[in-house]
């Protein structure tokens, strides 16, 4: 494990302490994931956030101006705090270090859910009802359109991958006969 990802993980368990102490867990997680979202679309914001030449209080007022009123005091404190110690390059980790944090204590878990088509409404309440009871935690489903996996789905929950995609099929159906032929 690096550095950087250890340290990510401490600025998420304050983050999530304070917000747990709020009683808003969730919108914080969606509220740093709006400032990572916007840091990540304007090349010009992330580009005034890293470069050292450009001082501390400047990048500050910058990020104040930018998302007060948007998101919490907290996530604005955070990211300064990030800002102010050189580690706003760590910024994604920390949401991510977040996101499980969030999901470990509130027993849910982040499903990316790859189709061939988009799946509706009810297919991914399906998912999420069928995987829910698989990984014992309530599942948000995030659907991802890949045509290439030709049908079925491919399911991937932390580092666990339920692979029901024909595509999968056809690849384990091939390794079968490759070994079958040795």
């Amino acid at each position: 494990m690096s550095q950087d990802t250890v340290v990510a993980k401490r600025y998420a368990k304050a983050l999530f302490q304070l917000a747990l102490e709020q009683q808003s867990v969730s919108e914080r997680e969606q509220q740093l994931k709006y400032v990572v979202q916007a840091i990540a679309s304007s090349h010009e914001l992330e580009l005034l956030l890293t470069t050292p030449n450009i001082d501390v209080k400047g990048k500050k007022e910058v990020l104040n101006s930018a998302f007060q009123g948007h998101v919490s005091e907290n996530v604005v404190n955070t990211i300064q705090l990030l800002v102010e110690r050189g580690r706003i390059n760590i910024l994604g980790d920390v949401l991510a270090s977040y996101v499980h944090i969030a999901g470990e204590a509130l027993g849910t878990a982040d499903a990316i859910v790859t189709s061939a088509v988009a799946l509706s409404e009810s297919e991914k309440q399906d998912v999420a009802a069928s995987f829910g009871r698989k990984v014992n935690r309530t599942i948000r489903v995030h659907n991802v359109v890949d045509p290439s996996i030709i049908g079925g789905i491919q399911v991937r929950i932390g580092d666990r991958l339920f692979d029901g995609s024909l595509s999968g099929k056809l690849d384990r159906m091939e390794k079968a006969l490759k070994s079958d032929a040795r």
